[in-house]
């Protein structure tokens, strides 16, 4: 996004972390590469913004986290949506519809 790709403002990276752990449980470090991967490369989700805003998911009760064993045979803290967060996930979704379309829009007008 921009010149410094891996800047997201905090509401989108919510968005993107609900969107992403709505595919099923998952830990931190896959989801930030997950994103990264989806976005083809454009979207990076550094740690510092990423661990800050799980954790603030999972205090408002958006997302449940329990410690199993990853892939890589360590321990990790998975992420799983809430039903509080699948609701919220559809309004987020709904609102982001409606706000790109209106950006569209603006950037398609001619009369500016």
């Amino acid at each position: 996004m921009g010149a410094d790709k891996s800047e997201l403002l905090q509401g989108t990276l919510d968005l993107l972390i609900l969107k992403t752990v709505a595919m099923g449980p998952i830990h931190g470090y896959a989801i930030s590469k997950r994103i990264q991967q989806i976005s083809n490369d454009v979207l990076r989700v550094q740690q510092g913004s990423l661990y800050p805003a799980l954790h603030r998911l999972e205090e408002r009760k958006l997302l449940n986290a329990e410690w199993r064993e990853a892939e890589s045979g360590r321990e990790a803290k998975f992420y799983s949506l809430t039903a509080k967060g699948r609701k919220q996930l559809g309004a987020e979704e709904s609102d982001w519809e409606r706000i790109s379309e209106a950006i569209g829009l603006v950037l398609r007008s001619s009369q500016l």
